[in-house]
């Protein structure tokens, strides 16, 4: 459908800035993803080079994890609550990824469809209070709540292989939760000549903090 935007753009002639509908992980970063979940960033891939190839102006926004799927659940898969009793780390839990609350990554984002510093740039959104860990997350919430949770960690190797039986949707989110927390691929690189920070670009944004997310659930 976006190919269809992409199209129309072109025709029009007049268009200023085009923000694709991406958010999430940046999928130029996402060369090596495994499968099935990959077809996330490879149809991303077509509509960016459709969009340059047409030389359109744009903006891509990398918002990473939206708080409201994974940090009231604290990072686990199927449900939106929070666990009552026990929770399950990836690995040790301590690999970081970027929590955004949504209202936050549409004030960032409304802010950089005029900006000449994002004209033709991926914008990462990474509050810097809010690069936190799994285990973090979990912290937060047991001091919040006055209550510790039991902890039992699965191995990636062991995450990896319940991908087996699932239905396609379930797979694709397996794949994502194991380059997110296993492998950090929101964090593990340093942001080039070829992106910017929000956070940094936009200190007048007062973006909303985990703890403070997480007070919502208690």
């Amino acid at each position: 459908m976006q190919l269809k935007l992409v199209e129309a753009i072109k025709e029009a002639g007049n268009i200023k800035r085009f923000l694709p509908s991406e958010f999430g992980m940046d999928p130029a970063r996402m060369g090596d993803a495994l499968e099935p979940g990959r077809v996330t960033f490879d149809e991303k891939m077509i509509v960016r080079k459709a969009i340059e190839e047409a030389n359109i102006p744009h903006t891509y926004v990398s918002s990473n994890c939206f708080a409201g799927y994974f940090v009231p659940n604290l990072c686990q898969m199927t449900v939106l609550t929070p666990p009552k009793e026990k929770v399950c780390l990836y690995g040790d839990g301590n690999v970081k990824a970027v929590f955004v609350d949504e209202y936050d990554i549409a004030a960032y984002t409304i802010k950089t469809i005029d900006d000449p510093r994002t004209l033709n740039k991926t914008v990462y959104i990474r509050p810097p209070e809010n690069i936190l860990s799994q285990r973090q997350i979990v912290e937060m919430w047991e001091k919040l709540t006055g209550k510790k949770l039991d902890k039992f960690s699965i191995s990636k190797e062991d995450f990896l292989a319940s991908m087996e039986g699932k239905d396609f949707t379930s797979q694709v989110g397996i794949g994502h939760f194991y380059h997110i927390y296993y492998e950090g691929c929101l964090t593990n690189f340093e942001i080039g000549e070829e992106g910017e920070e929000a956070a940094t670009l936009y200190p007048e944004v007062n973006y909303k903090r985990m703890d403070e997310y997480l007070k919502l659930y208690v």
